[in-house]
């Protein structure tokens, strides 16, 4: 392993150079992905869109495939109830804090 800035060389895997002090691995993420249903991509209740996010999958292919078990035994509709039901609401998110000293831009025209 080498450092990308100095050039040193290491023998074992380190996070951080010792001489230069960049980093030399990259984070291991911890986040932990939640279905919850979704507030922006949704038709009825959110659920496909939160299905969708979830499992990384185009949310249009997966209302497809929700409607073929709609129509095939009428399945879908009461899994879909039950996912309404179970899945938590996706949380809001929050806007970020508008500091002192910054101005919010007022339109052209307007005083």
């Amino acid at each position: 392993m080498f450092c990308p800035q100095c050039g040193k060389e290491y023998s074992q895997r380190v996070n951080f150079c010792c001489h230069c002090g960049s980093a030399l691995s990259e984070p291991v993420s911890t986040h932990v992905k939640k279905l919850t249903r979704s507030r922006t991509d949704k038709k009825i209740a959110g659920v496909c869109g939160g299905f969708a996010n979830y499992f990384d999958v185009d949310v249009t292919l997966l209302r497809i495939l929700w409607l073929m078990l709609v129509c095939i035994g009428g399945w879908g509709i009461i899994g879909y109830f039950i996912a309404w039901i179970a899945m938590p609401q996706e949380p809001l998110a929050l806007p970020a804090p508008v500091t002192a000293g910054t101005e919010i831009a007022q339109p052209a025209g307007s005083q």
